[in-house]
């Protein structure tokens, strides 16, 4: 009988459900799938095996129940971390509540086929940009820390640590033990990216791990690690192997060091070089110093030595010099030019002198004016007096003015009497007057 349609009221039982699912998963037709052995339990005496199937690209595993008389066929092929390609059906346990392939054919996937999936991958990643130089970060020159992802107690650890405590030994690590190889090892190792990259002191991250067949380095070529190393916010050291081994995490990562001990000597500087370094640049910056202040003190030894600066009087001494010459010069001059004038005026003088009515005067001759009637004695020295230059010009009783060498005298002039005065004088002689 059919079971109805299922209700808070009406629910189906448990083995309703798991019937129901059994029947669907009855319909399904068989596979093949590919994947890496986890575990394997197979015991003496049981005519079952049963195997866990992992995804290496992801946490995601399937249960197989093989028959016993398989396993042992396939013999070394049936081991834990082995990729192998089988082929079976889904089968839904209703006891237990498990799904499970019942596996009929086993084989192990070949190493040429591997290394084929790992060219595609590489083209793919390749094609994405993951491998480009211009995305490589340079590791820092002395990190605060250094992140190192290897085996417990590997020999690659100890290589990482020891050749970078040789070069630097203060240098310290934050170190996380994964699997290297098997089934565990990707996401182990992806987790311990994880962890390192949100670790603020942690400068760079380290990928270590010694040499080994392609099966065991094949984890460093899975995708899933790439991309995880590609999505680092840090820094990524690939030490992986030998010189000849190039797992694909070599060319994602940002460098890539032939073997852990290269990457032990690069993760760091050599202490003894670097205080070689630093000793010499001392004495370079020693030198150069020397050199600048003997250049220096030159230029002043220089500056000091100039007239300007070893006597600054001298200067104004010579222009004080100079001035006093000039105002000498100057003061000669304009007395050689007053003297000049003095001279010229004495003999304008004497020109005029002798040119003017004075000396004329001073020889015997005199000057005679007529003063007009209306001009008293005392505005005659103010007035303008004409000239007589003839005695017809003159009248009886006419005032004369008479200027001498001297000083100037008054007359008269007299009426005529038969040629002679009327005061017995001599015609035309005047009386003496003396004047001021």
């Amino acid at each position: 009988m059919s079971a109805g349609p299922t209700s808070e009221e009406t629910p189906w039982p448990v083995r309703t459900v798991a019937r129901k699912i059994a029947e669907w998963v009855d319909k399904l037709g068989a596979v093949w799938i590919e994947g890496q052995l986890a575990q394997v339990t197979a015991r003496a005496g049981t005519g079952t095996a049963f195997l866990v199937l992992r995804d290496p690209a992801a946490d995601v595993s399937v249960q197989l129940t093989v028959p016993m008389s398989l396993v042992r066929e396939q013999g070394p092929v049936v081991a834990e971390g082995n990729r192998v390609i089988v082929h079976g059906k889904p089968s839904f346990y209703l006891g237990r509540g498990t799904l499970s392939i019942r596996v009929d054919a086993i084989r192990a996937v070949g190493l040429g086929e591997l290394l084929a999936r790992v060219e595609r991958l590489r083209k793919l990643l390749a094609a994405e940009g993951l491998f480009d130089p211009a995305r490589k970060r340079r590791p820092p020159f002395l990190p605060r820390r250094i992140g190192l992802i290897t085996g417990r107690s590997s020999a690659a650890e100890h290589d990482v640590v020891s050749n970078a405590q040789a070069r630097w030994p203060a240098v310290r690590f934050r170190i996380e033990n994964t699997a290297t190889q098997g089934g565990l090892a990707v996401p182990q190792i992806v987790s311990a990216l994880e962890v390192l990259d949100r670790d603020p002191e942690v400068e760079v991250i380290v990928l270590a791990r010694g040499g080994g067949s392609v099966e065991d380095l094949l984890p460093f070529s899975d995708e899933t690690l790439c991309r995880a190393v590609a999505a680092c916010r840090t820094p990524v050291v690939s030490a992986i192997g030998h010189e000849p081994d190039t797992p694909l995490v070599d060319h994602v990562a940002d460098l890539r060091c032939s073997t852990p001990t290269e990457a032990g000597r690069r993760l760091v500087p050599d202490l003894a070089e670097e205080v070689a370094r630093v000793g010499a640049l001392r004495d370079r910056a020693r030198r150069a110093l020397h050199g600048w202040v003997d250049r220096e003190q030159r230029v002043l030894a220089a500056l000091r030595a100039r007239p300007v600066l070893a006597e600054p009087l001298r200067s104004l001494d010579r222009r004080h010099e100079e001035l006093e010459r000039l105002r000498g010069g100057t003061r000669a001059a304009v007395e050689r030019r007053i003297d000049r004038g003095e001279t010229d005026i004495a003999h304008l003088r004497a020109r005029l002198t002798a040119l003017g009515p004075s000396a004329t005067l001073a020889r015997g001759y005199a000057i005679v004016q007529r003063v007009p009637a209306g001009i008293a004695p005392a505005d005659e020295a103010g007035a303008v007096l004409p000239i007589l230059t003839a005695v017809g010009e003159t009248s009886a009783g006419e005032r004369l003015r008479i200027r001498v060498g001297d000083g100037a005298v008054h007359a008269v002039v007299a009426p005529e009497e038969n040629g002679t005065p009327q005061n017995g004088t001599p015609r035309n002689q005047a009386t003496r007057k003396a004047v001021e």
